[in-house]
Formats: C-alpha cells, sequence, structure tokens
C-alpha cells in the first residue's frame, strides 16, 4: 500500500516519497511534509530556472540561490519566475 501524507505545498493528501530527495535536514522536511507530486512541480520548475538564468551547477552561489528558490516554492508559497520568461504554447 501507497504511503500518503498531508502535503504542505498542496494542501491536500497526497502519495508521499519513499525517500528523501534532498540531503540534510531540509531533506528530512521534505520528505516529512512535501509529496512527491509537489516535488515534481520542484524539479520541473527548477529545471526552467537552471535553463532561463543559465544557471551552473559547479558554481556555489547558483546551487545557493536555487536551495532558496526551493524552500520559496515548497514551504513558502511560491518561486518568482525568471524575469522576462514566457510560456511556450
Amino acid at each position: 500500500m501507497t504511503k500518503t501524507i498531508i502535503c504542505r505545498k498542496l494542501g491536500r493528501e497526497a502519495e508521499a516519497m519513499e525517500r528523501a530527495p534532498y540531503p540534510g535536514e531540509i531533506g528530512q522536511r521534505i520528505l516529512a511534509e512535501i509529496s512527491a507530486e509537489a516535488w515534481q512541480e520542484w524539479v520541473a520548475h527548477q529545471t526552467m530556472l537552471i535553463n532561463e538564468n543559465r544557471l551552473s551547477m559547479a558554481d556555489a552561489s547558483a546551487r545557493k540561490f536555487l536551495l532558496t528558490e526551493m524552500e520559496n516554492f515548497l514551504f513558502k508559497g511560491g518561486a518568482e519566475k525568471p524575469e522576462g520568461y514566457t510560456p511556450e504554447k
């Protein structure tokens, strides 16, 4: 049987993740409070941020930016779209 949680991001019951998707304390918080569906939404948003802002994961400031955006997206109600971003039609 699939484990479910009340997802903080979605505001409803949803399927839980099997393991922490991120290391450390923040990873454990995500595992406890964020559903697999909401995590996939973050992954898509993160990909857009990386591509639109041309971020390099070798750059410590880019990793710090993404960590801040991840916390905003998952726990604080949203994250900003890159300046000038227009979704594909």
